[in-house]
């Protein structure tokens, strides 16, 4: 095993459905399964004893569901991102893996490489959701819009950082930040870290979560 590979464990109750994940990663090399369990305790034990990058959680797993391991996950490994796989699509589901501490949300029956894609987002600390669920996102909290709202939400921000709030609110990466603003990618992360502070989020999922409740991210990313 590479010292550079991101360590992963799969957990699903499902063997068949694990063999398939452990066969979508053989189309990248840079992760290594280093366990699989089929439970919620199993996922625990094993973040605990491993500390993984990445954690694929299901949500539907005997002994412990996958949004309370999910939260043990992150007491017991910090430094471990969970990305919730499921077909569980429902708003009850997506917010509480979110509340919980997951970074990124997809279904299951997702094309191999987008499965990729958003293990190499969230095993670097991005927040990913399948176009789906961010619709899905999107609609809901455009349904808790109000038309008092204040016409420019976040007021301790500068425009600049609404701007990236935004975009970080529609599912863009630093990379498309960048590319879309005109800016470094260190700007960017130094803008980032001002928006956190001042919001007083801790991570990406957070900030999704408290732009969109203000009616930012009105343009998907797809």
């Amino acid at each position: 095993m590479s010292e550079s590979a991101i360590q992963v464990i799969i957990a699903d109750d499902h063997p068949v459905f694990r063999d398939g994940l452990r066969a979508s990663l053989e189309l990248a090399p840079e992760f290594v399964v280093v366990g699989e369990a089929g439970s919620g305790n199993e996922a625990v034990e094993l973040a605990r004893r491993h500390t993984p990058r990445l954690v694929l959680m299901d949500i539907q797993m005997p002994d412990m569901n996958g949004i309370e391991a999910t939260r043990r996950v992150r007491e017991v490994s910090p430094e471990s991102n969970v990305l919730i796989v499921t077909m569980f699509e429902d708003d009850a589901s997506v917010f509480a893996a979110m509340r919980a501490g997951a970074r990124g949300y997809v279904l299951k029956g997702v094309r191999a490489d987008e499965l990729v894609r958003a293990m190499r987002a969230v095993s670097s600390g991005e927040a990913v959701f399948s176009p789906a669920i961010a619709v899905r996102m999107s609609e809901y909290f455009g349904g808790l819009r109000s038309e008092s709202m204040p016409r420019h939400p976040f007021p301790e921000l500068s425009q600049r950082e609404r701007e990236i709030l935004d975009l970080i609110a529609a599912g863009s990466s630093n990379t498309d930040i960048a590319e879309k603003l005109y800016l470094s990618p260190k700007t960017v992360r130094n803008h980032i870290t001002s928006i956190f502070d001042k919001l007083q989020i801790a991570d990406r999922a957070q900030a999704i979560v408290r732009a969109r409740q203000a009616g930012l991210g009105g343009e998907v990313a797809r």
